[in-house]
């Protein structure tokens, strides 16, 4: 055999060095080289999802249909809720304790979806977002109002792609409300009325008494985190731990950030400048009031008041328990008002408008103009109808911090930790509602001061300013070994 010449010899290693090469970096070639269709896995997110199961499982599927996401790995208390989306991704890594995940993940995903009990939002999205993971995380995206201001602060300070799970918020129902808004249609709104027929879960009881044995497949204490360790009771896991204020937000975080949202993006609202509330707690005896501060009320009523950029008041009315406003006048007697359990109506100097929940169905007053009326579209809408919420964030996170997509995102931390800022206003107010003092002249006795008067916020500096003891609700101390590391 003729042997070859150096010259040939090192031109032959050079093309298989570049072959090599070329070969190597085909997974991370742009998509629109590979053609039309095809995903390159470079354009894949890589999620690691906190939270497996309920409404955590359906989160991960929404993100797998886009069609530009990977779950690479999967973290959840409970070996029950996991199951379906352990089968689902067979590849994906799972563990318990997300704190272990992002230390043993943190180099293999870019995202970190969460979806979990509410008094966890904050420390898991927190904890992601310092790694430098783009961060999804389930309405509302915080229990107290200090969290909810210190993610807003965090998605800037570590330059991450937000987005909260209110999903409504990239329909095109707000989108429509806005436009009609814009048009002057219905004048300058100065009265809303967000309400719902939450809760459908128990709330103003008693905590169970009778403690009994924690299902081997659930870790107690790690889904217990920054609350107050307690006793294992029956019926809180999975649902039921919403009205408890240790762990959930009751109907307002809920719902709120379904219902309010609205609202709050088509009158452009800040921090609300005060609030006020009345309750309804469950009567055990028709002469004796039965108060439980540790459960949210069976019903309530909240008025926050606002001032818009003009100075002007809005007063946002929120109903919960079924409560709902006075039907308009110029609602048909057999028309619907939102979706019946649900809705918001905007009451302005020229008219009115209503939608249902994550405002679709938006209408006109009467309802004929809804069709009658045709103006310019000023948002544009999100692609996708019920998955766009989920895909946009997906497309947002791949295109980094900073991108036109990523400021566009409907629900992005600027957006959603003001908007959770405002549930949570109402909830101090609730939570106000039952504070005591001891009467001066009867020490055996008590005032309750938050029930007769209207609470003031100073929102910039997230202060009750006439009501000293309300500020405890404003930020909550957590168990030891869990922290927002700021």
């Amino acid at each position: 055999m003729k042997k070859q010449s150096s010259s040939h010899s090192q031109s032959r290693r050079d093309f298989l060095k570049n072959t090599s090469l070329a070969l190597a970096g085909f997974y991370i070639v742009p998509r629109h080289v590979l053609g039309r269709g095809f995903i390159a896995p470079s354009d894949k997110l890589v999620i690691a999802g906190i939270g497996a199961g309920g409404k955590g499982e359906s989160d991960l599927w929404n993100f797998y249909n886009s069609g530009k996401a990977e779950i690479a790995v999967l973290c959840d208390v409970d070996d029950r809720m996991a199951a379906t989306s352990r089968k689902r991704y067979p590849n994906a890594k799972y563990y318990k304790d997300y704190r272990e995940m992002l230390e043993k993940e943190h180099k293999n995903i870019d995202a970190v979806s969460v979806s979990t009990p509410d008094h966890m939002h904050a420390v898991q999205a927190m904890a992601a977002m310092q790694l430098g993971k783009h961060v999804y995380v389930q309405k509302p995206i915080a229990h107290d109002i200090y969290e909810a201001r210190m993610m807003t602060e965090a998605a800037r300070k570590y330059k991450v792609v937000t987005q909260m799970g209110n999903q409504g918020a990239s329909g095109d129902g707000v989108r429509q409300l806005i436009d009609w808004y814009k048009a002057g249609l219905v004048g300058d709104v100065h009265t809303v009325y967000c309400y719902t027929d939450r809760p459908v879960w128990p709330q103003g009881i008693q905590w169970p008494k009778t403690n009994v044995p924690v299902p081997k497949e659930l870790d107690w204490n790690l889904w217990q985190g920054t609350a107050p360790h307690k006793d294992f009771v029956e019926g809180l896991v999975p649902f039921n731990w919403r009205g408890w204020w240790d762990y959930g937000t009751g109907a307002l975080g809920d719902m709120g950030c379904h219902i309010i949202a609205p609202a709050f993006q088509v009158l452009n609202l800040g921090y609300p400048t005060a609030a006020e509330c009345s309750v309804a707690t469950r009567y055990f005896q028709p002469w004796q009031r039965a108060s439980y501060p540790e459960s949210g009320p069976v019903s309530s009523h909240i008025i926050l008041t606002f001032n818009d950029h003009n100075n002007k008041e809005i007063k946002m009315h929120w109903m919960d328990g079924g409560i709902q406003p006075e039907r308009p006048d110029e609602l048909g007697a057999n028309e619907m008002m939102g979706d019946g359990g649900n809705g918001v109506l905007f009451i302005g100097t020229k008219g009115k408008m209503m939608c249902s929940t994550y405002a679709e169905n938006p209408q006109l007053l009467p309802t004929a103009r809804t069709k009658e009326v045709n103006v310019k579209q000023t948002i544009a809408r999100v692609e996708g109808s019920a998955n766009g919420h989920y895909k946009a964030w997906v497309e947002a996170a791949i295109a980094g911090y900073g991108s036109e997509k990523a400021k566009n995102l409907s629900s992005h931390f600027d957006i959603a930790g003001p908007l959770t800022e405002v549930v949570l206003m109402g909830n101090l107010a609730i939570r106000s509602y039952d504070i005591k003092k001891p009467k001066e002249d009867k020490p055996n006795q008590f005032n309750y001061p938050g029930r007769y008067i209207k609470l003031l916020w100073d929102g910039p500096n997230m202060k009750i300013t006439n009501l000293e003891d309300a500020n405890q609700f404003v930020k909550r101390t957590y168990t030891e070994g869990y922290t927002l590391g700021i």
